[in-house]
């Protein structure tokens, strides 16, 4: 799956923007989402937004009173990126007209960013900004252990799964709870989700307490599940003797290390062999309760190699910027989709529409109609699947407004 195989040309993006921004940019669901049922009233218009536009000029403290005003200024700019902010005490657009100290951040989804290249020292395949079939499990895995923990371990409903583009996914977390934490309890949720901790230079990043939380063991069930899949047959991760001396790095007791690498080097060929012979080496010091630092080491190995790799500082901020849904990425020129998480396996991101695609599909289609009105135009390309995931969280989003709006009598809802 090479990531160029669609027939976008980055060129031509300022000639399909004008067209993608006015015809195709979903405006209506896009602006159900931020105005939260307009309860209250100024959410969506103290809502911060800043667009990066061609030559990498960057415009911050945006904001829009309407649904209307925010179609029209992006189809004026056709902006390259747009990221959504927090929602402020006052409009950013009028931001130097309020004394600094006044212009405060209130509330903002709780937000995580996943980036393949954070994974570069466990994959083999490809490095930076590159992905393919074999490392885009890596991705799968995330939003699985990821999904999982807000549900079940913080109570979360409403999680909206984005597609970068290109090399990675976003996550929103939108309950009203979610979005009025502070820094601390951001903070401390980014933490919790924490698991794969040091930089480049801490060889090993994963160190298991005797008995693991349970929220480790429930991820480590999904890992097990994947790890022969991912890292044996596609990754190869026992392949040669570099990959080998990596894994072995990772074994803190020298003797136990030792023991496994020397009958590595007498029988076993593959890698599958190799992780078969140090899973049977782990299950033998721990029956005869031997180099107790090890007894962990089969879970920590997959751990370090596919947990989820959390950039938390885009996490932790109240007022940190993350790249909107439905962007196109100027590299790719995929859209930044929603991904439904309840069927991530069938998520394919080279199947991803590219604006190329979808300007095309939109030229040759016939306007049809359905039961008497005019289908939207982005619901009669590849757009169609994606924006049906957004409908579906959506929904699930609208029904905890209506309570809220029923003591509003002068709101009316567009369901």
């Amino acid at each position: 799956m090479p990531e160029n195989k669609s027939n976008y040309d980055p060129a031509s993006l300022p000639d399909l923007l004008p067209i993608y921004y006015k015809k195709l940019f979903p405006y209506g669901p896009y602006f159900r989402w931020l105005n939260y049922g307009g309860v209250p009233k100024s959410y969506f218009s103290q809502r911060e937004f800043s667009f990066t536009l061609k030559d990498d000029i960057y415009i911050r403290y945006l904001s829009f009173s309407t649904e209307k005003e925010l179609s029209e200024e992006i189809q004026k700019r056709c902006p390259y990126k747009i990221d959504i902010g927090a929602v402020f005490s006052h409009r950013p657009k009028e931001h130097k007209t309020v004394k600094a100290a006044a212009f405060q951040a209130l509330e903002k989804e709780l937000v995580f960013d996943i980036d393949m290249t954070d994974y570069d020292d466990v994959r083999s395949c490809c490095s930076g900004a590159d992905i393919c079939d074999r490392c885009w499990p890596l991705m799968q895995i995330a939003i699985k252990i990821i999904d999982r923990a807000l549900r079940d371990d913080f109570g979360f409903e409403h999680l909206l799964w984005v597609y970068s583009g290109r090399r990675g996914v976003h996550c929103w977390v939108c309950d009203e709870t979610a979005r009025k934490l502070s820094q601390n309890g951001r903070t401390a949720i980014a933490e919790y989700l924490s698991v794969v901790k040091g930089g480049e230079s801490q060889t090993k990043k994963v160190v298991l307490e005797d008995r693991p939380h349970p929220s480790i063991r429930a991820s480590l069930e999904i890992v097990s599940d994947r790890f022969k899949d991912y890292a044996v047959k596609k990754q190869d991760f026992l392949g040669d003797e570099e990959q080998i001396k990596k894994v072995l790095q990772l074994i803190p007791d020298e003797g136990f290390k030792n023991n496994i690498e020397k009958n590595m080097e007498k029988k076993v060929p593959t890698s599958n062999q190799r992780w078969v012979l140090i899973q049977n080496c782990c299950d033998e010091i721990r029956h005869k309760n031997e180099y107790k630092k090890s007894h962990n080491v089969v879970e920590e190995i997959m751990l370090q190699y596919c947990y989820p790799r959390l950039d938390v500082n885009v996490s932790k901020g109240v007022n940190h910027l993350l790249k909107s849904p439905f962007c196109i990425h100027p590299k790719t020129g995929r859209v930044c989709v929603p991904i439904d998480p309840e069927n991530i396996d069938e998520f394919d991101p080279f199947a991803v529409p590219t604006i190329s695609t979808i300007v095309d599909e939109l030229n040759t289609s016939d306007g049809s109609a359905e039961e008497g009105k005019r289908v939207k135009d982005y619901r009669q390309t590849s757009l169609k699947t994606c924006i049906e995931v957004f409908d579906k969280f959506l929904a699930g989003l609208e029904k905890t407004w209506k309570g809220k709006l029923i003591e509003q009598s002068d709101m009316k809802m567009e369901f």
